[in-house]
């Protein structure tokens, strides 16, 4: 199951990241090697959020990673949250379509 970690910030993030950047850095690319983090990144124009996917049988390691990110220690995420996300289109997508939804991949 996919899971978005979903980052509200401070109006001024951009700047107030810049000396725990590397410790955020860091902390992601550890999930990344755990096989928890799949992607993540700032919102951008403005930036003023952040979006994280993770995958996992729960919404525990986005928890966790949240709990314990520089950026949420120090202040500069005013709110964050755990959806489930149900993919079902494109590469990695983890939820199947039922058979009558299901999209040849080829016209013959």
């Amino acid at each position: 199951m996919h899971y978005l970690l979903i980052y509200d910030a401070v109006p001024d993030y951009a700047e107030r990241r810049k000396p725990l950047r590397v410790a955020h850095l860091e902390h992601a690319r550890a999930a990344v090697a755990r096989g928890e983090l799949v992607l993540g990144g700032a919102v951008a124009d403005p930036i003023d959020g952040a979006v994280l996917l993770f995958r996992g049988d729960s919404p525990d390691a986005a928890r966790a990673f949240a709990e314990s990110d520089p950026y949420v220690r120090n202040g500069l995420v005013t709110a964050w949250r755990v959806r489930p996300w149900a993919t079902v289109v494109g590469e990695g997508a983890e939820v199947a379509l039922p058979p009558d939804l299901e999209i040849p991949t080829s016209r013959s």
